[in-house]
């Protein structure tokens, strides 16, 4: 069999997850006091698309800890960093940003975020 001479696009009816990502802001305001919460968004709300990677369990200072690495698709967008963090709009989680994959085909069509959710118990 023949092999297609383009490369399919990233297919928009996958996309079906909001996420925001977001950036760590000011952890005082002007009058020198604590922020509540110092994140702010940058990129609010994106279409991404989530595929499970691996899940591992350990146990760290004598508590039981579960790790999760998920990977994200979205549309190809520059400025996202991994200091960045990633919120999931649909269940609420919050993930650590731990690369950006930007271009991957190098067609600008889509970057893929790898991150990782950190949970107690």
């Amino acid at each position: 069999m023949q092999q297609p001479k383009y490369r399919p696009r990233l297919n928009a009816g996958k996309l079906n997850r909001r996420i925001a990502i977001q950036k760590k802001g000011r952890l005082v305001d002007d009058a020198g006091f604590p922020v509540k919460d110092p994140w702010e968004d940058v990129f609010n709300p994106l279409w991404s698309h989530r595929e499970p990677i691996r899940g591992r369990e350990f146990f760290a200072a004598a508590a039981a800890q579960a790790e999760t690495t998920v990977r994200y698709k979205i549309r190809f967008r520059e400025g996202i960093t991994s200091d960045m963090r990633l919120v999931d709009l649909k269940d609420n989680r919050t993930y650590e940003l731990t690369a950006v994959l930007d271009d991957v085909f190098n067609d600008r069509t889509e970057t893929h975020l790898m991150a990782k959710e950190l949970t107690n118990g």
